[in-house]
């Protein structure tokens, strides 16, 4: 009978590649996917009172195969990172570009005019912005202090 000494490293080694592989799987990865799974696109999104923003990386797509639209508070972009056409390839060693559709839906934070909405593509980014629809827009209230709350009570006085 041998003996195997546990080591809880080699077992943590294997947890982190496990989480590696379900990550990637959920979330799409960094890289293209052999199994034609979707590309994931990094993204960001910002708002200021008026506008919703949102800058995608998209190297390598013609602006013309960007679908965009918004339903509800739903944002939708979907598109495809088309892979070069090779006659001859050669040996391949390993291929890190990104090839496959991609498709995101995001939650937008505010009701936005979709109408209004302008979309650039520049140097493989693009950029979106979103207005806020006028009811989605902050409004201002006036604060009124003690010297009001004082001429409030005196007209209620002089009409009794």
């Amino acid at each position: 009978m041998s003996l195997t000494r546990w080591s809880p490293f080699r077992q943590m080694m294997s947890l982190q590649d496990e989480m590696e592989r379900l990550t990637e799987r959920a979330f799409g990865g960094q890289g293209w996917q052999p199994d034609g799974g979707t590309v994931m696109v990094p993204m960001d999104m910002t708002e200021t009172d008026n506008e919703v923003m949102l800058t995608a990386s998209l190297p390598g797509v013609k602006p013309e195969d960007v679908d965009i639209t918004v339903t509800g508070n739903t944002l939708n972009i979907r598109g495809e990172f088309k892979a070069e056409e090779e006659k001859e390839r050669g040996n391949v060693y390993f291929r890190e570009r990104r090839y496959g559709s991609f498709h995101r839906s995001l939650m937008l934070p505010s009701d936005v005019d979709a109408d209004k909405a302008e979309a650039t593509f520049e140097n493989g980014v693009l950029k979106l912005k979103l207005p806020k629809t006028e009811e989605a827009r902050p409004k201002q209230i006036e604060v009124k202090g003690q010297q009001g709350k004082q001429q409030i009570e005196a007209q209620g006085k002089q009409k009794s």
